[in-house]
């Protein structure tokens, strides 16, 4: 799931690059191309929260953020050494994996608080309710979360780059849509966290002894 986890991130910074506009009758949709993938890092991050508890679902998510910046480093030196004399891609490498200060700084805030506050929060709601009510720690911690990543990246990454109503379009539309994502996999979400529960061999839920607060889980 970490693998999984950091590959999805990965991927989904790559092509937030791009922005996306479709019309729906008198209107268009604007969303980044990482939206298609991004929501699903939330839901693996719910699993490892619910299954491992708050700590463990942090070094996940810090492994995320320190892939992210090597990512970030790795295509910047790509970027700025010389092309051989045969490649004619330079400009168009430049303009989807160049190093765009403003862009990696939004990608990595909005990343760590909104994964850490999905944990966060589904954990808080967890010590609460105990194991009842899965579906309000799933779709809380999302609602919280996503609120929180898709304000930040929209407005480090483009508020002031893209007009007043793009801007707000590209702000709810994101945010209605990965919220949206969650509620329709919930049916998936369910059964992967029985699943990993029981290949873990959890019996019961206990407070967690180190800091950050937190479940975890007893296993056999």
């Amino acid at each position: 799931m970490a693998v999984a986890f950091v590959s999805l991130l990965l991927l989904s910074n790559v092509t937030a690059t791009k922005l996306i506009g479709i019309n729906v009758g008198v209107t268009t949709l604007v969303f980044d191309g990482g939206a298609i993938l991004f929501p699903l890092t939330y839901i693996i991050g719910d699993v490892l929260a619910e299954v491992y508890g708050f700590i463990r679902a942090r070094r996940v998510i810090i492994l995320g953020f320190v892939f992210s910046i090597a990512a970030a480093i790795v295509f910047w030196i790509v970027g700025i050494l010389p092309p051989a004399d045969g490649y004619r891609n330079q400009e168009a490498f430049i303009a989807v994996l160049g190093f765009v200060p403003r862009i990696v700084t939004a990608s990595v805030l909005a990343y760590l608080a909104g994964q850490l506050l999905n944990s966060w929060v589904l954990v808080a709601i967890k010590q609460k309710w105990g194991e009842q009510h899965l579906w309000v720690r799933l779709i809380g911690s999302t609602l919280v979360g996503e609120f929180a990543d898709t304000l930040l990246f929209c407005t480090v990454a483009f508020y002031g780059v893209i007009t007043g109503a793009e801007f707000f379009n590209y702000l709810l539309v994101g945010y209605a849509y990965k919220v949206l994502v969650e509620i329709l996999l919930l049916p998936l979400t369910y059964p992967t966290i029985a699943l990993v529960k029981k290949i873990e061999g959890v019996k019961r839920i206990r407070p967690e002894s180190h800091e950050g607060g937190g479940t975890s889980e007893q296993h056999d």
